[in-house]
């Protein structure tokens, strides 16, 4: 039965191969997101642009907090190394 199921599904491989790369792609992607040292090297920078007056206080504190929500996830789910880079 599974010789035949794939002889009669194999011209829909490259629809379930497109859904494997996007599903990839996604996991990386999310593992980039959640990083801790990427969060943090985006809190600096927010930082630095508070400091610098590119943004004003309420967006700042709207940003950070948004970071700080990503950072509380990825410390909860273990996301990312921690050291800038998702894990392979």
């Amino acid at each position: 039965m599974g010789l035949i199921s794939e002889v009669l599904l194999l011209p829909f491989a490259p629809v379930r191969g497109s859904g494997w790369v996007v599903q990839q792609v996604l996991r990386e992607a999310e593992r980039i997101y959640y990083d801790p040292a990427t969060i943090r090297a985006e809190l600096a920078r927010l930082e630095e642009r508070l400091e610098s007056g590119e943004v004003s206080e309420e967006e700042f504190d709207r940003q950070e907090d948004e970071l700080l929500d990503r950072l509380e996830t990825a410390t909860r789910t273990g996301a990312g190394t921690g050291d800038g880079t998702a894990p392979r």
